[in-house]
């Protein structure tokens, strides 16, 4: 299959005009491009053009809404609030990132709680923005029931992702960000379009047995990892980004969505700290002693999670992103508003 090299400028204009097309007015049209082509910027295939097709499938099953003006609602003391009002959530964290980073530097710690997302994305381009403003963030969200817990035979839990970014003057932060389960459904369509295997402890098929058929595991139930801890992390996560908040845990949001494995609406919460505020008064400088930690960490021949999203990052602003010429084919047929094709990613 042959590839062809594409600006980030280039691409983010074509995936906007895609959404736009099917029917995303241009802010938020925007903020869901810029999302999917960080993924494919950054080598994150998972998480890159792959997930147009969810968006406009949702799109089209009606079960996000294409006009959504995401709203702050009134709150008090550490917490803002944004109503994503059933759109996507990009555009509504773009509206409570800068509340929610201004309400941290007045008292130190503050959570912005998003009610009401379709969700599709990866959380480190929220918890990059907000280290990029000075703090450390933590952010996690409920999906829809995908996971077995620990000792279960059938999907209810959610992949439920976390991420977490340290800030580190002149570097790229430190950032970690992935699912609960051993891997993201999106590895796992990925592999089974691939036509691969996937490996031993990864899923249950529909009988509540394991398997490494991607079939199977889709139709089944994918595991978390670690076993007890995996589940136990996945469990918090539903409990903090769901019920805390007022909004839906995975098996909530899998039944609002008819049982239609397509993206789910829910909540999501992102916790903001000024490392500033909670080091006032004792001796020491914290981001230089994060510095001393992690350059020990690099100097034992470790690598820092994001390392290799970071590179593929600076070779993608150095020379473009290579994509299949029949993936750029077919986005434009879809920009001007021709039918669907499978992708060929």
């Amino acid at each position: 299959m042959d590839d062809q090299l594409i600006s980030i400028a280039a691409l983010l204009d074509l995936v906007r005009s895609v959404f736009e097309a099917a029917g995303l007015a241009p802010g938020p049209a925007e903020a869901v491009a810029r999302v999917v082509v960080a993924g494919e910027r950054d080598g994150c295939a998972s998480h890159g053009l792959y997930r147009v097709d969810g968006c406009l499938g949702t799109l089209r099953a009606g079960l996000v809404e294409a006009a959504a003006v995401p709203a702050a609602r009134p709150s008090a003391g550490g917490v803002v609030r944004v109503d994503a009002a059933r759109g996507f959530t990009p555009p509504a964290f773009e509206l409570g990132a800068p509340l929610l980073a201004r309400r941290a530097r007045e008292v130190g710690l503050a959570a912005l709680a998003i009610n009401d997302g379709t969700h599709f994305s990866a959380l480190w381009p929220e918890v990059e923005d907000l280290a990029g403003r000075g703090l450390a963030a933590l952010a996690l969200c409920p999906s829809y029931s995908a996971v077995a817990p620990a000792g279960g035979r059938g999907p209810l839990l959610g992949t439920n992702p976390m991420a977490f970014a340290w800030p580190r003057p002149g570097r790229p932060p430190y950032v970690f960000d992935f699912a609960t389960s051993v891997a993201a459904r999106g590895e796992v369509e990925l592999r089974r379009r691939a036509g691969e295997a996937l490996p031993e402890g990864w899923a249950l098929g529909p009988d509540g047995r394991p398997t490494t058929r991607p079939e199977e595991a889709l139709a089944g139930a994918l595991l978390p990892f670690g076993g007890h801890k995996g589940s136990a992390l996945s469990t918090m996560i539903e409990l903090l980004g769901g019920a805390m908040i007022g909004d839906l845990t995975s098996p909530e949001a899998f039944a609002a969505m008819g049982g239609v494995p397509l993206l789910p609406r829910h909540g999501e919460l992102i916790l903001a700290f000024d490392p500033a505020a909670f080091a006032a008064g004792r001796p020491g400088d914290p981001f230089a002693r994060a510095e001393g930690l992690l350059d020990a960490i690099v100097g034992q021949g470790a690598r820092l999670p994001s390392q290799r999203r970071f590179a593929a990052r600076a070779a993608s602003e150095a020379r473009g992103i290579l994509v299949p010429q029949a993936e750029i084919r077919r986005l434009e047929r879809l920009a001007r508003g021709g039918a669907a094709a499978p992708p060929t990613l």
